[in-house]
């Protein structure tokens, strides 16, 4: 992991945010982050971050590099190695009126936290009647990478299951800040995660403060053929195949990015089927009672009279993550296992 690490902290300090006659910048993923917590921080002093190495390592992706001189370790504080208690301490804190913003490595280490999550964070506030709550964010990483089997899990759709809990996982720039920034403001506790791969990817973001609802899917490409259902950076993959099937073979694809997992906008996907009456949905997790089958029920539930076709689904090859790469992307779907299942369903 140390060499993965290593490469990440190359930041994009060369990149210059240029501003066009609309306000609007070309940033990464990363820096939207930063300015997100920046602001919030300049905003409200009760905003604090917690998190293993986010100070004076400035966290396993470099997000908060620079926080700690910045703000000082009051408020930029280094844990211990407990997730457990980690996340017990900021939901106590949140309780108590405080504005955590904890950082998790991966998700995959929340495992070790998964009673504070679930038993306590999601439901303070329907346990105490609304008298309570705990809008703690935490802030953790999902995906893979050559990091092996028990660090390369995608637990999105474990998450999204629990009522009390909200669940994003932006894909683009824009998202990134404006959610992270409305989480923090929010009242209710939120599970934000970011591809651990798409941190250097970038998006136009405007100048100007912005908040976004945590909420909606979005319409990326419209289409008219088959409609492609994925979020985080498989909705990136999913416009990819799209581009593809339509330069060369004129399928016309719409793709839409849940970004909100919790709660889960099935509205927008059902417009999309009705127009198209196809659909496939990608994911890179692993298919059995994955949040794809979720998205694939309520299709077969709410659209069934307009489906043409099965909904296709794209995932992971049921199996722990090898550690070689080439077997890595064995395991991991393609841009070539969506256009696959986009000709089945056309078939």
């Amino acid at each position: 992991m140390a060499s993965t690490l290593a490469d990440l902290k190359s930041l994009e300090e060369d990149q210059l945010q240029q501003i066009d006659e609309d306000g609007v910048r070309e940033i990464t993923y990363r820096q939207a982050l930063q300015e997100a917590l920046t602001e919030e921080m300049t905003r409200d002093d009760n905003v604090v971050l917690m998190g293993e190495d986010i100070g004076a390592y400035g966290g396993s992706y470099v997000v908060t590099r620079g926080f700690q001189e910045d703000w000082g370790r009051d408020r930029v504080i280094d844990t211990p190695i407990s997730e457990l208690g980690m996340v017990g301490v900021a939901t106590g804190a949140a309780m108590a009126g405080i504005r955590p913003v904890l950082e998790l490595m991966t998700i995959n280490f929340s495992l070790l936290a998964i009673d504070q999550i679930v038993n306590h964070m999601a439901k303070i506030s329907y346990m105490f009647g609304g008298q309570f709550n705990a809008p703690a964010v935490i802030r953790t990483a999902s995906g893979w990478g050559q990091l092996s089997a028990t660090h390369s899990q995608t637990f999105e759709g474990w998450y999204a299951h629990i009522p009390g809990l909200r669940v994003v996982m932006p894909s683009t720039p824009l998202d990134a800040k404006g959610f992270l920034k409305t989480a923090i403001r929010g009242q209710d506790p939120v599970l934000f995660i970011e591809h651990s791969l798409i941190y250097r990817n970038r998006g136009p973001v405007p100048s100007e403060e912005y908040t976004l609802p945590l909420e909606g899917a979005e319409v990326r490409r419209e289409g008219t053929d088959i409609t492609l259902v994925s979020w985080s950076r498989g909705a990136i993959l999913a416009l990819g195949a799209a581009e593809e099937l339509e330069e060369e073979h004129g399928i016309s694809c719409e793709v839409i990015d849940m970004r909100v997992l919790r709660p889960l906008d099935t509205e927008t996907v059902m417009e999309s089927v009705k127009k198209t009456n196809r659909a496939v949905v990608v994911e890179e997790s692993w298919r059995t009672m994955g949040l794809g089958s979720e998205i694939a029920a309520r299709i077969q539930e709410e659209a069934f009279d307009w489906l043409d076709a099965p909904v296709g689904r794209v995932g992971a090859l049921e199996v722990p993550m090898p550690y070689a790469r080439n077997l890595e992307r064995l395991v991991i779907p393609g841009k070539d296992e969506v256009i696959e299942a986009v000709r089945q369903a056309l078939a």
